[in-house]
C-alpha cells in the first residue's frame, strides 16, 4: 500500500495520529464525526465529495480513494464552516490527512444548518391512528 507521512501544522502521523502513546502527542483535540464535504486537490477544476472522519481546529482526516503527494494544496468546502485552504499532511490508500492553513472552530460543523425555530410539516413523522 502506498503511503506518505509528514508532520504539518501540528498534525502528527504514525502512532500519535492513531492515539497511541508516543513521544510526540497530538497538540489539538479532534472531534470524531461523519460529515460530507467537497475537496478540490491541487489544480483540479472540480471538487469531489469526501467523508470527513475527524476534525480539529488545525486539520482533519477524510476518506479519499487516491494517493496524493504530501504538501499538495487543497481547498475544502464544509457545511457550517465554508471554504478553507490547506495542504496534504499525509496520505495512504483510502484516507487523507489535511493540515489547514488557518484554524477553524470544528463545533461550527456540528451546528444545525437550518435557521427555523420549528420542524417543517414535511419533516415530521407520520402517525396513524
Amino acid at each position: 500500500m502506498d503511503s506518505f507521512n509528514r508532520d504539518l501544522a501540528g498534525i502528527e502521523t504514525g502512532a500519535a495520529a492513531e492515539g497511541k502513546d508516543s513521544p510526540g502527542k497530538r497538540s489539538r483535540s479532534r472531534d470524531s464525526l461523519f460529515m460530507m464535504a467537497t475537496l478540490k486537490v491541487g489544480d483540479e477544476p472540480a471538487g469531489r465529495e469526501v467523508r470527513i472522519r475527524n476534525l480539529s481546529e488545525g486539520g482533519m482526516m477524510a476518506d479519499y480513494a487516491k494517493v496524493v503527494p504530501v504538501g499538495t494544496p487543497v481547498m475544502l468546502d464544509m457545511r457550517g464552516i465554508g471554504e478553507v485552504e490547506g495542504q496534504v499532511a499525509w496520505c495512504t490508500d483510502g484516507r487523507i490527512g489535511i493540515a489547514l492553513a488557518a484554524p477553524i472552530d470544528p463545533m461550527r460543523a456540528r451546528k444545525p444548518v437550518g435557521g427555523g425555530s420549528s420542524t417543517p410539516l414535511y419533516a415530521k413523522s407520520v402517525r396513524f391512528k
